[in-house]
């Protein structure tokens, strides 16, 4: 999986560089978030604007990384969900759990 990492004053920014977030690829994120996370950085931003696809796999990494995130005081926000990915979160209610932002900017800010 191809991700771009960039590290923040607020929180890390993860950059998803695939078009699937499925169940070939989506335990490599989930273990990335997870180093991040024995690092000490609880407050990740996980931009999707280039998946134009995501399963249950995927969602479930996302998931896991949101319960990490809040077991630690942290938190974990999503940005730039493309309109079939934002339908698929609706469709499973988890755009109910998660802080969904525009984009990567306003994601940022909101640690401020």
């Amino acid at each position: 999986m191809i991700v771009q990492i960039d590290e923040r004053e607020a929180a890390v920014l993860i950059n998803v560089k695939e078009e699937r977030l499925d169940a070939h690829n989506s335990g490599e994120l989930k273990t990335q978030m997870l180093n991040l996370f024995e690092e000490g950085k609880n407050n990740l931003v996980v931009n999707l604007e280039e998946v134009r696809f995501v399963d249950s796999s995927g969602l479930g990494a996302l998931v896991s990384g949101f319960k990490n995130a809040s077991a630690r005081n942290g938190s974990l926000k999503l940005c730039g969900l493309q309109p079939q990915v934002k339908s698929m979160f609706e469709l499973t209610r988890l755009h109910r759990v998660f802080e969904i932002y525009p984009n990567a900017d306003e994601a940022l800010a909101s640690f401020e």
